[in-house]
């Protein structure tokens, strides 16, 4: 049964059940992924997984029932488990579905097509032959895989509610392990988007190129010093600290910005945006997982915070509108929040002019441990990086094995200036972060 004739089957048995207030969400997705290691094809990988989940309201209470079963006797079941779980409920807060009749901003991209398997295999395999073409210096340990997926979502409910959406995406990823003979390194890169436009040579090169820069890497000195977050960190400790914009976390005391609307909570010069249509987001979306339109807006703007984000519920709770970013993470998952694209908006000074005023500093490239060494709810953070001395000016000798210290909250009013360009690093689904380069005065480091 398609999720048409099913969702018609849903709403008899809802209308003979007697209940009026009712969502059907259906999600599904499909990917097929190719790994290649020693100019040889070592993994496949192919899914296709989805369903549906159906949410109810009963006297005032939002009860949740969800399958994978798509067929005629599972709808009657499906509303009543999803009934029964509303009466279990001891929750007094108002619940809510969306109302129909709201407007979307159009989507301007289209998905991309789906390369075949075959195509998938080639990439894989031509970024093998690009990795070791690159330079003498890779060696065996370097990989490279070429992956798609096309996901699809539908929101049907009782108060006019008709959405769908389909988007699909191609991923490349080399990861280049290089050697001078005496010690190892290795770095990696992804590439998304619309698969016939990723240049594979180009990517593979970007990714040796940078593993061989960190060889001879030495440890960072101790002390306190001007730090520059590249993209690639910034954007990383980023998402991790996201949860501090969440109203819902806010709500239970596990956000330091609640009830911070209004009040500058970052140095002027930061503007914290989320772009559900950023021009580089691979999944761009015009409505939430409750069919709420979505819309760009500033979180922080001029280092002031705006707003926080909000599904009906939290918004409601707060008095306030919905800022559109319900999430849901699977089909059969509870609605939380989540952003979309969030990124630091870009300042006007350039990489190279950053790069001198943090003379004497240190730049970081990449933060480890950000699940065992970030406290999301404090803000505090002591974390193992790797970077690069900053030496009369410039991007010196590499460093590894030190650790950043500090707060997250006090790092925002602490930025002292950012660069002209953003970048989404990594590959960015439904939620992707993305940052300039960020220099922050006063952060401690503990090296040698």
């Amino acid at each position: 049964m398609d999720f048409n004739t099913f969702r018609q089957a849903v709403v008899e048995a809802a209308a003979k059940q007697g209940i009026t207030e009712y969502e059907l969400y259906y999600q599904s997705s499909e990917s097929t992924g190719i790994g290649a290691f020693a100019h040889e094809i070592n993994e496949f990988s192919s899914s296709v997984e989805g369903g549906v989940c159906f949410r109810c309201i009963v006297g005032g209470r939002m009860g949740y029932a969800s399958t994978e079963r798509l067929e005629p006797a599972e709808a009657a079941d499906l509303v009543a488990r999803a009934a029964s779980n509303a009466a279990s409920l001891e929750s007094d807060d108002r619940e809510f579905l969306c109302e129909g009749g709201k407007t979307y901003e159009p989507l301007e991209r289209t998905a991309a097509p789906l390369p075949a398997t075959e195509e998938l295999v080639a990439a894989a395999l031509a970024g093998q032959d690009a990795l070791y073409a690159a330079d003498p210096a890779v060696i065996d340990g370097s990989r490279s895989s070429a992956e798609c997926a096309k996901t699809e979502i539908a929101i049907v409910n009782s108060k006019g509610l008709d959405l769908r959406y389909e988007n699909s995406f191609a991923v490349f990823m080399s990861m280049a392990v290089v050697s001078d003979g005496h010690e190892m390194a290795n770095d990696y890169n992804i590439k998304s988007g619309d698969f016939s436009k990723i240049d594979i040579k180009a990517a593979a090169g970007e990714s040796v190129s940078n593993a061989k820069s960190k060889l001879g890497a030495d440890v960072a000195p101790t002390g306190t010093s001007p730090v520059v977050f590249s993209p690639e960190a910034m954007s990383s400790l980023l998402g991790t600290y996201s949860g501090v914009f969440s109203g819902e976390n806010a709500r239970r005391g596990l956000s330091l910005l609640a009830g911070k609307e209004g009040e500058k909570v970052a140095a002027d010069m930061v503007t914290l945006v989320d772009d559900p249509f950023y021009k580089d987001s691979k999944m761009p979306i015009n409505f939430d997982a409750e069919g709420s339109p979505t819309h760009r807006k500033n979180v922080i703007e001029n280092g002031r915070l705006t707003t926080l984000l909000h599904n009906l519920k939290t918004a409601a709770a707060a008095g306030v509108e919905t800022t559109g970013n319900a999430s849901k993470s699977s089909y059969d998952s509870p609605v939380g929040i989540r952003p979309f694209t969030m990124y630091i908006a870009p300042g006007t000074t350039t990489e190279e002019e950053l790069l001198k005023k943090a003379d004497g500093g240190v730049l970081i490239t990449s933060l480890g441990g950000l699940h065992a060494g970030a406290n999301v709810v404090s803000g505090d953070f002591s974390l193992q990086s790797s970077g690069y001395m900053i030496e009369g000016g410039k991007k010196g000798k590499a460093v590894k094995s030190f650790t950043v210290a500090g707060n997250f909250y006090t790092l925002l009013q602490s930025i002292a200036d950012i660069s002209d360009t953003v970048k989404l690093p990594g590959f960015g689904g439904m939620t992707a972060f993305g940052s300039p380069s960020v220099l922050v005065e006063g952060l401690s480091i503990a090296g040698k």
